[in-house]
């Protein structure tokens, strides 16, 4: 019966732009095993890309994973407009913020932590035995970190936590 459905394929198109090439620049899976560890660095601390402008074109976002050495700790800063989202793996993150990191939060494996845009904070490995393995989500690929005269209540220790907008630290 095929023959009395006419054949549409061949003239659907006409008039209508080409379809883009979806097969190269549609969706992307990076590979855990393939992330790119090629950043800036600190001993204690390893973040590796994911998603980014210059491994998949991403104009609005960045995400990677973040693994932080037992007792890492930053200094007080915000990352301007930009909002973050840490997802904790494995480890104990300890969050500070406020005009004095007066408040406090934890937050666990299978935890999401939301960090607004402009928020004075202080990130903290809260174990002093265990490492602290994050994925690390912003809004925007560009590095934005404002550090600020703010005493942390938790002295920054010898190993910082490095991540695209703590490129020296967060101190």
């Amino acid at each position: 019966m095929a023959h009395d459905h006419p054949h549409h394929d061949d003239h659907h198109h006409e008039g209508h732009e080409p379809a883009p090439a979806w097969k190269h620049d549609g969706v992307r899976v990076v590979p855990g095993n393939q992330l790119d560890g090629n950043v800036p660095s600190t001993p204690g601390m390893d973040r590796k890309a994911a998603i980014n402008f210059a491994r998949v074109g991403a104009q609005k976002l960045w995400a990677g994973t973040v693994t932080i050495h037992a007792n890492a700790k930053t200094g007080a800063h915000h990352h301007g407009p930009l909002e973050s989202v840490i997802y904790v793996v494995k480890g104990r993150a300890r969050m500070r913020w406020g005009e004095h990191l007066e408040f406090t939060a934890e937050a666990g494996p299978g935890d999401f932590i939301y960090v607004p845009p402009f928020v004075p904070h202080q990130e903290i490995n809260a174990s002093p035995t265990e490492v602290l393995e994050c994925v690390l989500c912003r809004s925007d690929g560009q590095a934005v970190a404002v550090n600020l005269d703010i005493e942390p209540v938790e002295k920054p220790e010898q190993v910082l936590w490095v991540d695209p907008t703590h490129p020296n630290g967060g101190v």
